[in-house]
């Protein structure tokens, strides 16, 4: 029987009773209707007795943290993470950096730039990271992606051109762009932003700082499929971003993280019709033309300390969402 569920992907043997199940971290047998089985250990778990809390009972099977693996291993998978030798690379782009402080303080005030954000030193921190985000994810039934995603049922990719913005849009600099790409290469091989997902009873899902966070670092990109405006004009979808704001109002776009996206889906909005609300915000989204593109950016708008929550304002562009209701 050992062999059998050691090999097995679930190898559960039924009970006739199972009315004697704990919880193995609380050793509580109380609210049977928030015990979860593990489909492998046939173990019982409270959904909030795990780490990451689960708020939603998971559709089809689920296993205990015990019996799902080798955890590092479930978590570079998750996120595509990519081995490669960009120590040397890494270390140039961190030298140009510096070069780029040297000049005259007078040309820095002219406009302020993107940093890149710091990731944290310690692997398991970021493993720790990186599976918060990973968690969340799953709980909401979405896939993790760090990029724009194009449908056939939805808008193509030709759709997104930065020409078609009523008025135009701002260009991201050369300097912001090698910012941005070297965030993009840290993502990709497992150096995250140093934040974690938490679950707060009140504001759902939401995001804080697990380091000092300086003022103007970039944070993430606002990620999800691009579609037009004109077909989520019903949509119950409460993290639509204006990606677009076309001269035609049919060629408009906005950004649905509502089955994939990435850290930004988390970030909660501030309730713009108070004083207190206001005080909150410590960062921003900003809609940029990168390479011809439509892009929004999440940057930090001052400096945030660790263990702080993080928001922006949903009415960056249009006074159209309503907040009044928010904490």
């Amino acid at each position: 029987m050992s062999e059998i569920m050691a090999r097995a992907k679930y190898a559960v043997v039924e009970r006739a009773d199972y009315s004697d199940i704990i919880c193995e971290q609380c050793g509580s047998g109380e609210r049977p209707g928030e015990l979860l089985l593990c489909d492998k250990c046939d173990k019982g778990f409270h959904m909030r007795c795990l780490r990451p809390i689960v708020v939603r009972i998971p559709i089809g099977s689920w296993l205990c943290p015990k019996c799902s693996g080798h955890r590092r291993k479930r978590i570079i998978d998750f996120f595509k993470i990519q081995k490669s030798g960009d120590g040397k690379k890494k270390c140039n782009l961190n030298q140009d950096t510096r070069k780029r402080r040297r000049r005259p303080l007078v040309l820095l005030k002219k406009r302020r730039r993107l940093l890149p954000f710091i990731p944290s030193e310690d692997p398991n921190q970021r493993l720790k990271q990186m599976g918060t985000l990973a968690s969340a994810l799953t709980a909401m039934q979405m896939e993790f992606s760090d990029d724009l995603t194009y449908s056939s049922d939805m808008a193509p990719r030709s759709a997104n051109q930065a020409k078609f913005e009523n008025g135009g849009m701002q260009v991201l600099s050369r300097e912001d762009m090698e910012t941005l790409e070297l965030c993009r290469s840290m993502s990709r091989r497992g150096e995250c932003p140093p934040f974690i997902v938490v679950f707060d009873s009140c504001e759902g899902y939401t995001v804080e700082a697990d380091a000092q966070i300086k003022d103007m670092t970039f944070i993430a990109e606002y990620t999800g499929d691009v579609d037009y405006i004109k077909n989520r004009e019903n949509d119950d979808c409460d993290s639509m971003m204006t990606l677009l704001l076309a001269t035609n109002p049919s060629e408009s776009l906005v950004i649905c993280p509502d089955k994939c996206g990435n850290i930004a889906r988390f970030i909660n909005g501030i309730n713009n019709h108070t004083l207190e609300g206001k005080k909150k915000q410590n960062c921003k989204c900003v809609r940029y033309s990168v390479n011809g593109e439509c892009r929004v950016l999440l940057v930090a708008t001052r400096d945030i300390a660790k263990g702080e929550r993080l928001y922006y304002d949903y009415n960056g562009y249009e006074h159209e969402y309503p907040t009044h209701h928010f904490v």
